[in-house]
This record gives structure tokens, C-alpha cells and sequence, in this order.
């Protein structure tokens, strides 16, 4: 990749944005830019990411007149939260949105409070600051398989649920590669080792599916891509080890978690829900550290905890959720 000020260009056309989100190669938004010049966001990050969004289209000679298309992946703040306020700055621009969660960018309060239940009040007002409404008139609600033309450049989203129902994966024909989202996974750029990147599911809550996450992702690797691009963090190449990588922990995420369930249950401590979250914490993040060291990434177990503090608690708490309900 080419270094530029505040992304990177992967390929002809298709460049990474580092949003800003949490830290330096955390979070990513993407633009695709056809032969003709037209443009699409492929999420959007929060609210502060929006001025970055607009320089890279400015520091690759394109108008903001030349979007034709916002697309989140799904409606998590962390990746649609600057949407309304980025389509405030694109005149030209339709949001592109999976039908469960349209509803929830053109009105956010529910997405609002959804986000306060699981971080706080306070976090979401100085993480995300004010959630812009997106007119209903400029929205498009995906559908499977539904194609999209951006110049010469077609663009395929499917229905991807397992992360969360309302998550749409997008198919780019000209690089052969997915914008995955949350559905294939997080792979954090410090994990990388000589031999390739690390990527771990994600089970946040409160939508996470085992089931329908694998469905999905096999669903992508039916396509036969040369590439993915998950939002947290940049492209991969490396599909067959990072695939292994993501079912092997998917399996330890769903069996395992099943099996302590039901010891605590045994023990009585399932309805405690202080001893519920400690112990679901203290398995998944037992579980991506000792992933993450075996895939050779130069960390220590201390330096890998510090980077993976924040999915370890969310991936517990999104897993106690399918748990109450698995059977």
C-alpha cells in the first residue's frame, strides 16, 4: 500500500480510511471509486471520522458531488454513527441500508439507547456525540442480491446475519473482495506476525448467531474472493489461514461456551449474574489470547490483553445473550 495522510490506497480505486475510532488502525471506512470517478463510502465510522471521509475525497481530486452511495455494513455506531452527518455533506448521495436497520439511521433514538445499555450514557455522548437523522427520501433498502452500479463498477450485497440480523456484506467485482463488515471477523494490524494476520468472530452483543455467522461467511467464501475487508482493520489476502483461524475459534466460542453455561448452571452461579459475566469474561479472553499467541503474533500475553480489553467484555457479554437462549 501507498502512505498517504490519513489513508491508504490498496488498489486502483479502492482506498482504507483510518476513521480515528478507539486507536490508530482500530476502525476503517472505504471508499471505492469507479474508472468514471463515481464514489461510494462503504461505512463511515463516528461523527469526528467525517472530516477525514471528506479530505481523502478532496486529496484524490473528487467532489463531494461525486458519491452516488453511503453503505454501512450494519447500523453499529462504530460503523454507521457519522452517517447522518456525512450524508448532510454529500448532496448527491443515497444511504444504502439492510432493511432491519433503515429504520434506525433514518430515526436513531432506539440505536441511541441501545448503545447507552451496553456502554453508558456518558460513553456514547463523548464517543459518538449527536447522531444525525438521515432523511427518509435518501435511503435505499438493501436486499439479497441486490446490485448496485457505481459508474462501471457493480457492486452485490447479500444478507450476512451472525454478527447482527441487520448486516449486509458488499461483493466488489473488480477486486474480488467482500466488505465483510463484523460478519468475517476483526483482525487488529499489531497481531500480524511473519506468518500473516490474526482474525478472531466477534460475538457482541446482542445478535451474535454461530449458526447464521458460519452460513454467512461460507456463504463469501463460495464467491471465491482474492480479498476481504473486514471495517476493524484493512484489507486481507490471506483468506485460507484466516479462515481456519475464524472457524477454530467460532467452534471454541460456541462449544465452550455452551459447556461453562451449563457448570454454572450446576453450580448455581448462571443467575448470578456477577459471577456469570466474570466467568464469560475470563473464558473469552483466555480463549483470544491463547488463539492470538499460537498464530505467532509479537506480543506478549500482557500486551495482548491491553489490545483485546474491550472484545473480550463485549464478545462475553453478546455470548451470555445467545447462551440464555441456546439450546
Amino acid at each position: 500500500m501507498s502512505a498517504l495522510p490519513c489513508f491508504q490506497t490498496f488498489a486502483e480505486g479502492l482506498h482504507v480510511i483510518d476513521t480515528g475510532f478507539e486507536r490508530d488502525r482500530f476502525d476503517a471506512a472505504y471508499l471505492i471509486v469507479s474508472p468514471e470517478g463515481r464514489a461510494a463510502f462503504v461505512d463511515t465510522g463516528h461523527n469526528a471520522a467525517v472530516p477525514r471521509l471528506l479530505d481523502t475525497l478532496g486529496a484524490l481530486g473528487l467532489d463531494v458531488q461525486a458519491v452516488d452511495w453511503v453503505i454501512p455494513t450494519h447500523v453499529h455506531l462504530d460503523h454507521a454513527g457519522g452517517a447522518g452527518l456525512l450524508m448532510q455533506a454529500l448532496p448527491n448521495a443515497k444511504a444504502l441500508i439492510h432493511p432491519r436497520g433503515a429504520r434506525h439511521l433514518i430515526d436513531p433514538l432506539a440505536l441511541i439507547e441501545g448503545a447507552r445499555a451496553v456502554y453508558g450514557a456518558e460513553v456514547v455522548r463523548a464517543t459518538y456525540g449527536e447522531i444525525r437523522p438521515i432523511p427518509a427520501e435518501r435511503v435505499v433498502e438493501s436486499h439479497d442480491d441486490m446490485t448496485v452500479a457505481l459508474g462501471s463498477r457493480v457492486l452485490r450485497l447479500i444478507d450476512t446475519p451472525g454478527h447482527a440480523r441487520h448486516h449486509h456484506c458488499i461483493w466488489d467485482e473488480s477486486s474480488r473482495g467482500w466488505f465483510t463488515g463484523d460478519t468475517f471477523g476483526i483482525s487488529y494490524r499489531e497481531f500480524d506476525s511473519a506468518a500473516g494476520p490474526w482474525l478472531f468472530p466477534t460475538t457482541t452483543p446482542v445478535q451474535f448467531e454461530p449458526a447464521a455467522m458460519r452460513a454467512s461467511v461460507q456463504r463469501m467464501l463460495a464467491a471465491a474472493p482474492r480479498v476481504i475487508f473486514p471495517t476493524h482493520f484493512g484489507p486481507i489476502t490471506t483468506l485460507e489461514r484466516v479462515t481456519a483461524q475464524f472457524m477454530a475459534l467460532l467452534e471454541r466460542f460456541e462449544t465452550g461456551g455452551l459447556t461453562l453455561r451449563d457448570a454454572l448452571r450446576r453450580d448455581g452461579r448462571w443467575e448470578d449474574r456477577a459471577a456469570r459475566e466474570a466467568a464469560l469474561q475470563a473464558f473469552v479472553e483466555a480463549e483470544l489470547i491463547a488463539a492470538a499467541l499460537a498464530s505467532g503474533a509479537p506480543l506478549t500475553p500482557d500486551e495482548a490483553r491491553g489490545l483485546l480489553q474491550l472484545d473480550a467484555t463485549l464478545n462475553a457479554q453478546g455470548l451470555a445473550v445467545w447462551l440464555a437462549k441456546a439450546a
